[in-house]
């Protein structure tokens, strides 16, 4: 019998502007790792709505985020590991007045932790066509 799946979240967060904006972030010194949105596991008992804000402030530093709706979920392998994982995508509003770019510190208890994230919105526009999610993109705007 195959273990359970990992339950992960995804966060799209969104800035509202003329053309919204999606945060982005890239590890400091480590490029390869390329660019990327905030994710990471759900603990034992934690609401998805609630991992994917604690995700989002841990991994950028930014705490005024409000969720606005559940994308959907997706089964897919580890792409090292192979073992399964299932990851629930959320669209979160990030304040207008978010900052354009900023450098984190990882906070939590992660293998990230303590890793520099250089974060910075992108046009949405720009983001999607890259992104491995971008057939939601169109559902990604805030309403």
């Amino acid at each position: 019998m195959a273990p359970p799946p990992r339950r992960r979240v995804a966060a799209y967060v969104v800035r509202p502007r003329p053309v919204p904006e999606l945060l982005v972030f890239d590890h400091v010194g480590i490029p390869e790792a390329g660019t990327q949105v905030p994710a990471g596991g759900v603990r034992a008992g934690e609401r998805h709505e609630d991992a994917v804000l604690r995700e989002v402030a841990e991994e950028t530093g930014l705490t005024a985020v409000t969720v606005l709706r559940a994308l959907g979920a997706e089964d897919r392998p580890h792409p090292e590991t192979g073992e399964p994982r299932r990851t629930a995508f959320f669209v979160l509003r990030a304040p207008a007045d978010a900052p354009d770019a900023w450098h984190h510190e990882v906070g939590g208890e992660g293998g990230d932790a303590g890793m520099v994230f250089a974060c910075r919105f992108v046009p949405l526009r720009a983001a999607a066509p890259g992104a491995s999610a971008g057939r939601r993109a169109g559902r990604m705007a805030p309403r």
